[in-house]
């Protein structure tokens, strides 16, 4: 019997209609799919109607889940993988699984799509040819520090992700640690409350606050800078 595949298949970011063709006849025809939160996803399956059954799996339920998904690929079932929102393992769940997999020698297919990091570079006017994404950087400020003082001499845009509770110390942090740069911030790309911030990092900063930032931080932030 051959053994089932495995999509890992990019969804939304924000506006639901930023979905290929492609993913979504995906979704349709695999015979599960794994999902970091049924509950979002569900709103995705509801608009484009797939009815294709749902499985909880994210980093924490692994170990929980593998002997299940390993078992139903070996019968031959093709699975597909997303997250809550964007392509998934970019900062979501799905690394160990994958990693797993391919260790095992099954197939695993990409169905390309949304990213806020390229979304966001893309519309950046920052230096897009050499770029490095760090992700969510850790909460404690002198982790955080110890980390961007690794990049300093590194040229290039460094790309991060960042909640709006932490948003304002990551600029200062910035600041202290490479100086007055250039920096691009994009606020929930794709979605109605959509924003993008540019110019030094104290400019931004201000212009942050004049959308009542301290009284209403909401939100989800790409932070570029441009180093160099």
């Amino acid at each position: 019997m051959n053994k089932g595949k495995l999509y890992v298949v990019a969804t939304p970011i924000g506006n639901l209609e930023d979905i290929t063709f492609r993913a979504i006849e995906t979704l349709k025809k695999v015979t599960f799919v794994l999902a970091e939160d049924t509950r979002e996803s569900y709103k995705l399956f509801n608009k484009y109607n797939i009815k294709t059954q749902l499985i909880s799996y994210r980093d924490q339920n692994h170990e929980k889940m593998i002997d299940k998904i390993i078992e139903k690929l070996s019968m031959g079932l093709d699975l597909a993988l997303i997250s809550d929102c964007g392509t998934p393992l970019i900062s979501d769940p799905g690394f160990k699984l994958i990693r797993e997999l391919r260790e095992k020698k099954y197939e695993i297919i990409s169905i390309p799509g949304a990213s806020a990091l390229t979304a966001a570079l893309s519309i950046s006017g920052l230096v897009t040819d050499k770029f490095t994404f760090l992700g969510f950087l850790p909460k404690s400020d002198i982790r955080r520090k110890k980390i961007l003082q690794e990049y300093v001499s590194i040229e290039g845009s460094l790309i991060f992700y960042e909640s709006p509770n932490r948003l304002i110390k990551l600029l200062d942090i910035l600041k202290e640690v490479f100086g007055e740069k250039k920096i691009g911030i994009a606020k929930d790309i794709s979605k109605i409350r959509e924003m993008f911030f540019y110019g030094d990092i104290s400019s931004v900063k201000k212009e942050i606050y004049t959308q009542d930032f301290r009284n209403n931080p909401h939100g989800e932030y790409v932070v570029i800078l441009e180093n160099k």
